[in-house]
Protein backbone atom coordinates (compact mmCIF):
# COMPACT_ATOMS: atom_id res chain seq x y z
CA UNK A 1 0.00 0.00 0.00
CA UNK A 2 1.42 3.38 -1.01
CA UNK A 3 1.76 5.85 1.81
CA UNK A 4 0.96 9.58 1.39
CA UNK A 5 3.87 11.83 0.45
CA UNK A 6 2.87 14.49 2.99
CA UNK A 7 0.81 14.14 6.17
CA UNK A 8 -0.52 16.83 8.50
CA UNK A 9 -1.51 14.28 11.15
CA UNK A 10 -2.98 16.67 13.73
CA UNK A 11 -5.03 18.46 11.09
CA UNK A 12 -6.20 15.20 9.52
CA UNK A 13 -4.89 16.19 6.08
CA UNK A 14 -2.94 13.95 3.70
CA UNK A 15 -1.50 14.47 0.23
CA UNK A 16 -1.10 11.14 -1.51
CA UNK A 17 1.07 12.16 -4.41
CA UNK A 18 3.22 15.31 -4.69
CA UNK A 19 5.28 15.96 -7.80
CA UNK A 20 7.15 19.16 -8.75
CA UNK A 21 6.27 18.70 -12.45
CA UNK A 22 2.72 19.69 -13.37
CA UNK A 23 2.80 18.46 -16.98
CA UNK A 24 4.99 18.35 -20.08
CA UNK A 25 4.77 20.28 -23.35
CA UNK A 26 6.69 18.75 -26.26
CA UNK A 27 8.85 16.89 -23.78
CA UNK A 28 9.61 20.02 -21.72
CA UNK A 29 8.65 19.73 -18.06
CA UNK A 30 6.44 22.53 -16.73
CA UNK A 31 6.90 22.84 -12.98
CA UNK A 32 4.24 23.70 -10.43
CA UNK A 33 6.64 26.27 -8.98
CA UNK A 34 6.74 28.15 -12.30
CA UNK A 35 2.97 27.95 -12.73
CA UNK A 36 2.31 29.28 -9.24
CA UNK A 37 4.82 32.09 -9.74
CA UNK A 38 2.92 33.04 -12.91
CA UNK A 39 -0.39 33.02 -11.01
CA UNK A 40 1.23 35.17 -8.35
CA UNK A 41 2.43 37.67 -10.94
CA UNK A 42 -0.98 37.86 -12.61
CA UNK A 43 -2.69 38.50 -9.28
CA UNK A 44 0.15 40.81 -8.34
CA UNK A 45 -0.70 42.91 -11.40
CA UNK A 46 -4.50 42.84 -11.19
CA UNK A 47 -4.58 44.07 -7.58
CA UNK A 48 -2.47 47.22 -8.23
CA UNK A 49 -4.45 47.90 -11.42
CA UNK A 50 -7.67 47.83 -9.39
CA UNK A 51 -6.20 50.11 -6.72
CA UNK A 52 -4.86 52.47 -9.40
CA UNK A 53 -8.33 52.92 -10.91
CA UNK A 54 -9.80 53.72 -7.50
CA UNK A 55 -7.07 56.25 -6.68
CA UNK A 56 -7.03 58.14 -9.96
CA UNK A 57 -3.86 56.59 -11.39
CA UNK A 58 -3.33 55.06 -14.82
CA UNK A 59 -3.55 51.28 -14.62
CA UNK A 60 -1.51 51.06 -17.83
CA UNK A 61 1.50 52.37 -15.92
CA UNK A 62 1.41 49.24 -13.77
CA UNK A 63 1.11 46.98 -16.81
CA UNK A 64 4.21 48.61 -18.30
CA UNK A 65 6.11 48.38 -15.01
CA UNK A 66 5.27 44.73 -14.39
CA UNK A 67 6.70 43.75 -17.78
CA UNK A 68 10.08 45.03 -16.61
CA UNK A 69 9.59 43.90 -13.01
CA UNK A 70 8.99 40.28 -14.02
CA UNK A 71 12.38 39.99 -15.68
CA UNK A 72 14.16 42.02 -13.01
CA UNK A 73 12.63 39.98 -10.17
CA UNK A 74 13.74 36.65 -11.65
CA UNK A 75 17.27 37.94 -12.27
CA UNK A 76 17.45 39.53 -8.82
CA UNK A 77 16.13 36.43 -7.06
CA UNK A 78 18.70 34.27 -8.84
CA UNK A 79 21.65 36.60 -8.17
CA UNK A 80 20.75 36.87 -4.48
CA UNK A 81 20.70 33.08 -4.17
CA UNK A 82 23.93 32.57 -6.11
CA UNK A 83 25.71 35.25 -4.07
CA UNK A 84 25.20 33.28 -0.87
CA UNK A 85 25.79 29.88 -2.49
CA UNK A 86 28.82 30.94 -4.52
CA UNK A 87 30.86 27.82 -3.72
CA UNK A 88 28.29 25.73 -5.56
CA UNK A 89 28.59 27.82 -8.74
CA UNK A 90 32.12 29.26 -8.89
CA UNK A 91 33.52 26.26 -10.80
CA UNK A 92 30.55 26.01 -13.17
CA UNK A 93 29.41 29.53 -14.02
CA UNK A 94 27.09 28.41 -16.80
CA UNK A 95 24.97 26.60 -14.20
CA UNK A 96 23.98 30.02 -12.84
CA UNK A 97 21.65 30.29 -15.83
CA UNK A 98 19.93 27.00 -15.05
CA UNK A 99 17.09 28.26 -12.88
CA UNK A 100 15.00 25.19 -13.77
CA UNK A 101 16.98 23.35 -11.10
CA UNK A 102 15.80 25.82 -8.47
CA UNK A 103 17.67 28.47 -6.55
CA UNK A 104 15.59 31.67 -6.33
CA UNK A 105 15.46 33.89 -3.25
CA UNK A 106 12.43 36.14 -2.77
CA UNK A 107 14.43 38.96 -1.18
CA UNK A 108 16.53 39.29 -4.32
CA UNK A 109 13.36 39.59 -6.36
CA UNK A 110 11.92 42.25 -4.04
CA UNK A 111 15.12 44.31 -4.08
CA UNK A 112 15.35 44.11 -7.88
CA UNK A 113 11.67 45.04 -8.19
CA UNK A 114 12.07 48.12 -6.00
CA UNK A 115 15.14 49.30 -7.94
CA UNK A 116 13.30 48.73 -11.21
CA UNK A 117 10.31 50.72 -9.95
CA UNK A 118 12.56 53.61 -8.89
CA UNK A 119 14.15 53.78 -12.35
CA UNK A 120 10.75 53.40 -14.02
CA UNK A 121 9.20 56.26 -12.05
CA UNK A 122 12.19 58.51 -12.74
CA UNK A 123 11.92 57.92 -16.48
CA UNK A 124 8.11 58.19 -16.57
CA UNK A 125 8.08 61.12 -14.12
CA UNK A 126 5.70 59.33 -11.75
CA UNK A 127 5.55 59.37 -7.96
CA UNK A 128 7.75 56.55 -6.66
CA UNK A 129 6.13 56.45 -3.22
CA UNK A 130 2.59 56.34 -4.59
CA UNK A 131 3.48 53.49 -6.92
CA UNK A 132 5.20 51.64 -4.07
CA UNK A 133 2.02 51.89 -2.01
CA UNK A 134 -0.12 50.68 -4.90
CA UNK A 135 2.18 47.82 -5.88
CA UNK A 136 2.79 46.52 -2.34
CA UNK A 137 -0.50 44.56 -1.99
CA UNK A 138 0.17 42.89 -5.34
CA UNK A 139 3.64 41.90 -4.22
CA UNK A 140 2.28 40.34 -1.04
CA UNK A 141 -0.29 38.38 -3.03
CA UNK A 142 2.46 37.03 -5.26
CA UNK A 143 4.40 35.88 -2.20
CA UNK A 144 1.34 34.16 -0.73
CA UNK A 145 0.83 32.10 -3.88
CA UNK A 146 4.51 31.57 -4.65
CA UNK A 147 5.25 29.86 -1.34
CA UNK A 148 3.03 26.95 -2.35
CA UNK A 149 5.55 26.28 -5.07
CA UNK A 150 7.90 25.34 -2.23
CA UNK A 151 5.23 22.93 -1.02
CA UNK A 152 5.07 21.21 -4.41
CA UNK A 153 8.88 20.97 -4.41
CA UNK A 154 8.83 19.67 -0.82
CA UNK A 155 11.37 22.30 0.22
CA UNK A 156 11.73 25.42 2.40
CA UNK A 157 10.76 23.62 5.61
CA UNK A 158 12.02 23.92 9.17
CA UNK A 159 13.37 21.66 11.85
CA UNK A 160 11.51 19.10 13.93
CA UNK A 161 8.24 20.07 15.57
CA UNK A 162 5.28 18.36 17.17
CA UNK A 163 2.91 21.33 17.05
CA UNK A 164 -0.54 21.30 15.48
CA UNK A 165 0.86 22.22 12.05
CA UNK A 166 3.60 19.54 12.10
CA UNK A 167 4.18 18.26 8.57
CA UNK A 168 5.47 14.74 7.94
CA UNK A 169 7.22 14.25 4.58
CA UNK A 170 8.14 10.90 3.08
CA UNK A 171 11.92 10.56 3.16
CA UNK A 172 11.96 8.85 -0.24
CA UNK A 173 10.48 11.99 -1.85
CA UNK A 174 12.39 14.77 -0.08
CA UNK A 175 15.31 16.50 -1.80
CA UNK A 176 17.37 16.69 1.36
CA UNK A 177 17.21 15.60 4.98
CA UNK A 178 18.58 18.11 7.51
CA UNK A 179 20.93 16.73 10.17
CA UNK A 180 18.66 18.24 12.83
CA UNK A 181 15.83 15.80 12.04
CA UNK A 182 17.71 12.60 11.17
CA UNK A 183 17.45 11.22 14.71
CA UNK A 184 13.73 12.03 14.87
CA UNK A 185 12.49 10.17 11.83
CA UNK A 186 9.11 8.49 12.01
CA UNK A 187 7.99 5.19 10.53
CA UNK A 188 4.37 5.15 9.43
CA UNK A 189 3.06 1.86 8.01
CA UNK A 190 6.54 0.90 6.91
CA UNK A 191 7.47 4.24 5.28
CA UNK A 192 10.02 6.67 6.77
CA UNK A 193 9.07 10.31 7.35
CA UNK A 194 10.65 13.47 8.73
CA UNK A 195 8.34 15.68 10.80
CA UNK A 196 9.05 19.39 10.39
CA UNK A 197 7.80 22.95 10.58
CA UNK A 198 5.96 23.81 7.32
CA UNK A 199 7.65 27.21 7.13
CA UNK A 200 6.31 27.80 3.61
CA UNK A 201 2.81 27.64 5.11
CA UNK A 202 3.71 29.89 8.04
CA UNK A 203 4.99 32.57 5.69
CA UNK A 204 2.06 32.28 3.30
CA UNK A 205 -0.50 32.59 6.11
CA UNK A 206 1.43 35.45 7.72
CA UNK A 207 1.39 37.30 4.41
CA UNK A 208 -2.32 36.65 3.96
CA UNK A 209 -3.06 38.35 7.28
CA UNK A 210 -0.67 41.17 6.35
CA UNK A 211 -2.41 41.65 3.00
CA UNK A 212 -5.86 41.86 4.63
CA UNK A 213 -4.66 44.39 7.21
CA UNK A 214 -2.95 46.54 4.58
CA UNK A 215 -6.00 46.57 2.30
CA UNK A 216 -8.22 47.56 5.23
CA UNK A 217 -5.83 50.36 6.19
CA UNK A 218 -5.08 51.55 2.64
CA UNK A 219 -7.62 54.38 2.49
CA UNK A 220 -6.57 55.57 5.95
CA UNK A 221 -2.87 55.96 5.09
CA UNK A 222 -1.36 59.17 6.45
CA UNK A 223 1.48 59.81 4.00
CA UNK A 224 2.85 58.62 0.67
CA UNK A 225 4.86 55.47 1.06
CA UNK A 226 3.24 54.39 4.33
CA UNK A 227 1.68 51.25 2.83
CA UNK A 228 5.01 50.16 1.37
CA UNK A 229 6.70 50.76 4.74
CA UNK A 230 3.99 48.75 6.51
CA UNK A 231 4.63 45.92 4.07
CA UNK A 232 8.39 46.00 4.72
CA UNK A 233 7.79 46.12 8.47
CA UNK A 234 5.16 43.38 8.53
CA UNK A 235 6.89 41.04 6.13
CA UNK A 236 10.26 41.60 7.79
CA UNK A 237 8.79 40.87 11.22
CA UNK A 238 7.34 37.56 10.09
CA UNK A 239 10.36 36.57 8.01
CA UNK A 240 12.78 37.25 10.89
CA UNK A 241 10.91 34.69 13.00
CA UNK A 242 10.18 32.14 10.25
CA UNK A 243 13.68 32.23 8.79
CA UNK A 244 15.04 31.18 12.18
CA UNK A 245 13.07 27.93 11.88
CA UNK A 246 14.27 26.99 8.40
CA UNK A 247 16.91 24.37 7.71
CA UNK A 248 17.97 25.68 4.27
CA UNK A 249 19.14 29.15 5.23
CA UNK A 250 21.48 31.22 3.07
CA UNK A 251 24.39 32.11 5.38
CA UNK A 252 26.56 35.24 5.27
CA UNK A 253 30.06 33.90 4.65
CA UNK A 254 31.37 31.99 7.65
CA UNK A 255 29.46 34.06 10.19
CA UNK A 256 26.67 31.56 10.75
CA UNK A 257 24.20 34.45 10.37
CA UNK A 258 21.22 33.76 8.05
CA UNK A 259 21.28 36.45 5.36
CA UNK A 260 17.51 36.75 4.98
CA UNK A 261 16.98 36.91 8.74
CA UNK A 262 19.54 39.70 9.09
CA UNK A 263 17.96 41.61 6.21
CA UNK A 264 14.49 41.11 7.70
CA UNK A 265 15.60 42.65 10.99
CA UNK A 266 17.15 45.60 9.15
CA UNK A 267 13.88 46.12 7.26
CA UNK A 268 11.85 46.06 10.47
CA UNK A 269 14.09 48.59 12.20
CA UNK A 270 14.48 50.82 9.14
CA UNK A 271 10.82 50.91 8.11
CA UNK A 272 9.67 51.46 11.69
CA UNK A 273 12.11 54.33 12.11
CA UNK A 274 10.93 56.01 8.90
CA UNK A 275 7.26 55.60 9.85
CA UNK A 276 7.84 57.09 13.30
CA UNK A 277 9.74 60.01 11.78
CA UNK A 278 6.93 60.73 9.30
CA UNK A 279 4.19 60.56 11.92
CA UNK A 280 6.12 62.93 14.19
CA UNK A 281 6.58 65.27 11.23
CA UNK A 282 2.84 65.15 10.48
CA UNK A 283 1.97 65.98 14.09
CA UNK A 284 4.29 68.98 14.09
CA UNK A 285 2.78 70.19 10.82
CA UNK A 286 -0.73 69.76 12.18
Amino acid sequence: MNQPDIIFAKLGIEFAHIEPVAFEVFGIAIYWYALLICVGFIGGLLIPMSIAKKTGQKSDDYVDFFMYALIAAIVGARLYYVAFEWDAYKNDLISILNIREGGLAIYGGVIAGILTLYIFTRIKKLDFRVMCDTAAPGLIFGQIIGRFGNFMNMEAFGGYTDNIFAMSMKVAKTKYIPDAVIDKMLTINGAEYIQVHPTFLYESMWNLVLLILILLYFKHRKFKGEIALLYLFGYGLGRAWIEGLRTDQLIIGNTGIPASQALAILLVVGSLGIMIYNHIKLRKTA
